[in-house]
């Protein structure tokens, strides 16, 4: 069992992964948002950690991560969904992980964790640009979701491999 500073240094260290990863690659999606790698840490965050770890971690990562890149609008909305996203995918994967493939387990939390994105996304952008206009970053955050998803659980084999936060 992990003390809570052993909790709290691995919370900060995927929050920092989180912000890297979304920073180091950033392509810009047609409504003043950008298409970033950071889902697979925060979808990370979510199955390696507890709800609440996990929501801080990938929330203040990502929000971080728009504070640091320009994007600071953006930093509110970014820390309540990618919080929530880790919420998600941590409470799915537990519950679906003894039923059945931990593998299943995890896409079918990611699947729902990156629904939520999209969908916050288009909330955030449309009380912000309209609605019908937000329409057009849908596309982008499901690509950003799908690769989130598949590089997601990619790094968690490895870091089961490699006994590297478990």
């Amino acid at each position: 069992m992990k003390t809570k500073t052993q909790k709290i240094v691995t919370a900060s260290m995927l929050a920092a992964l989180t912000c890297v990863a979304t920073m180091i690659i950033k392509i810009p999606s047609p409504l003043k948002g950008y298409i970033n790698l950071g889902d697979a840490s925060v979808l990370l965050s979510g199955w390696l950690l507890s709800p609440v770890y996990g929501f801080f971690s990938a929330g203040i990562g990502s929000a971080l991560a728009d504070i640091f890149s320009g994007y600071t609008v953006y930093a509110p909305a970014t820390f309540l969904i990618k919080g929530l996203m880790a919420v998600l995918a941590c409470i799915i994967f537990k519950s679906l992980k003894s039923k059945t493939d931990k593998r299943v387990a995890r896409i079918v939390s990611g699947v729902v964790a990156e629904i939520i994105m999209i969908a916050g996304y288009l909330l955030f952008e449309g009380f912000m640009y309209g609605f019908v206009p937000s329409l057009v970053n849908v596309p982008a955050n499901a690509v950003q979701g799908v690769a989130g998803l598949i590089i997601g659980i990619v790094l968690v084999r490895i870091f089961k491999k490699n006994k590297i936060l478990m």
